[in-house]
């Protein structure tokens, strides 16, 4: 498994589940749960936001951990 940082654009966002989905510079749309909303620290996100994504692949599975504003560090996996 590896594990890098990407930026990419806020696509929606639902507050009651606190999940949604955001759309990678390569144009590749994946989703986010909720752990890796509340790790990210962050209360809400809009749409069209660029944010910063820890992002866990497996072979063919992509998972994303983490997702916070592109001005935000991402916190540390420790932490999580």
């Amino acid at each position: 498994m590896s594990t890098r940082e990407i930026r990419a654009t806020a696509k929606d966002f639902d507050p009651s589940t606190r999940s949604g989905s955001v759309l990678t510079d390569a144009g590749y749309v994946l989703p986010y749960d909720a752990a890796a909303f509340d790790a990210g620290g962050l209360r809400l996100l809009r749409s069209g936001q660029r944010v910063r994504v820890r992002l866990h692949t497996d072979g063919p599975v992509q998972l994303i951990t983490a997702v916070t504003l592109a001005t935000f560090a991402l916190p540390d996996e420790d932490s999580e």
